[in-house]
């Protein structure tokens, strides 16, 4: 049985962009995460070690978000993607959508966002 969980608009602060400012200042990046899985055991077993730990999830999309630097949403989707499936081997994929609210161009607009997934 497959089934999908998802961390909704989680928000960190960090130091990612192209520009001189967005790494001096920083600024808010708000993150969608859902893994796909097989659930069949978790349901049988109701046991935390048969399913994903979205505890330990969060704090790896929080370690990479407030901790490394890179210029690209693309990279840090990447980055993100790529340490979620090997920490968590039940997950078969995971998709991501990372905004930025607070995108320094001459124009208005809620926020960028980069949408990518991954499988196994």
């Amino acid at each position: 049985m497959n089934g999908k969980i998802h961390l909704k608009n989680m928000v960190f602060y960090g130091y990612h962009g192209h520009l001189a400012e967005e790494n001096s200042l920083g600024q808010r990046f708000m993150i969608d995460l859902v893994m796909t899985l097989d659930i069949a055991e978790a349901t049988r077993t109701d046991n935390l070690q048969s399913t994903v730990d979205y505890v330990k999830v969060y704090g790896i999309c929080r370690q990479i978000l407030e901790h490394d630097r890179v210029k690209l949403l693309e990279t840090l989707a990447n980055h993100l993607i790529d340490r979620i499936l090997e920490a968590c081997p039940r997950v078969t994929k995971v998709e991501i959508t990372i905004k930025k609210p607070s995108v320094p161009m001459d124009g208005v607009l809620d926020y960028v966002a980069v949408e990518t997934s991954k499988e196994r």
